[in-house]
């Protein structure tokens, strides 16, 4: 029944919507689900199971009840602590439609100068087309776009915009929705109603299917790129307490510095 409802207000309700709504109904269902078999690393906290989400087919134990994380927030998380100095050094960051779970800490962090947008989020700082942001060439030391380039027709334009705000020497990671048994990419822009695009590229909204050739298209854009299945670091155990995705890869780009 659970798995029902989500997935009919998923698909029912705009997404500005089920984001302001979230922040009063997420607490009431973190107290229900309290427990102790798995656990959300962003912020500690356990729960007898996870929530269900996906737009078609439903994961069963991928959405937090407290930070409302999916798998790959937490997985990127994991990353940032344990590999980089984001949480240590000043960095200034763009984040493009940010997430609920990262938004709140992220400001808090007395080491970052950190900016959002976002042309149609509630939550984002600016309001901001990301195939023409407004921030001068070389401004952020971090930029993240996660979950975002699936959305977009032009993604060549936007990753071009990404590069160019993005300092040399500076981290990038976009995360997207990717098919690793596609060698290219599956895009027909003559597809465009919400029911085709769900039957072909998984969600109403999403526009193309990337395969393992997502990579090369950030190095076209100018990015050096690291593909990084941070998983194979994770023992099994924590892969199944902090309820991971096996295989998801990181793309970790930087700017070679001039």
């Amino acid at each position: 029944m659970l798995t029902k409802l989500f997935k009919f207000f998923l698909n029912a309700v705009p997404r500005p919507i089920l984001i302001k709504v979230s922040y009063w109904v997420a607490p009431l269902v973190a107290i229900y689900l309290k427990g102790g078999n798995y656990t959300d690393p962003i912020d500690g906290k356990s729960f007898r199971k996870m929530l269900p989400y996906g737009y078609g087919e439903q994961r069963l134990n991928a959405l937090s009840p407290s930070t409302l994380s999916l798998e790959r927030h937490r997985l990127l998380w994991l990353y940032l602590r344990n590999e980089t100095d984001f949480f240590t050094q000043p960095k200034k960051v763009l984040h493009i439609a940010p997430e609920q779970c990262f938004l709140k800490r992220f400001k808090k962090q007395v080491n970052l100068d950190y900016i959002t947008a976002d042309l149609y989020s509630p939550i984002a700082d600016v309001k901001a087309d990301i195939c023409d942001l407004p921030f001068e060439a070389n401004t952020f030391d971090v930029v993240f776009c996660n979950h975002v380039l699936e959305h977009i027709p032009d993604d060549a334009k936007a990753m071009s915009e990404l590069y160019r705000v993005l300092k040399p020497g500076g981290l990038g990671i976009f995360q997207i929705p990717q098919d690793l048994n596609l060698a290219e990419t599956y895009e027909d822009f003559s597809i465009t109603s919400p029911e085709e695009r769900t039957k072909h590229f998984g969600q109403y909204d999403h526009v193309r299917v990337y395969g393992r050739d997502y990579f090369e298209r950030l190095r076209a854009s100018g990015f050096s790129v690291e593909e990084v299945d941070y998983s194979k670091t994770i023992s099994p155990e924590l892969i199944t307490k902090y309820c991971l995705v096996k295989g998801e890869i990181l793309p970790v780009c930087s700017k070679e510095q001039v």
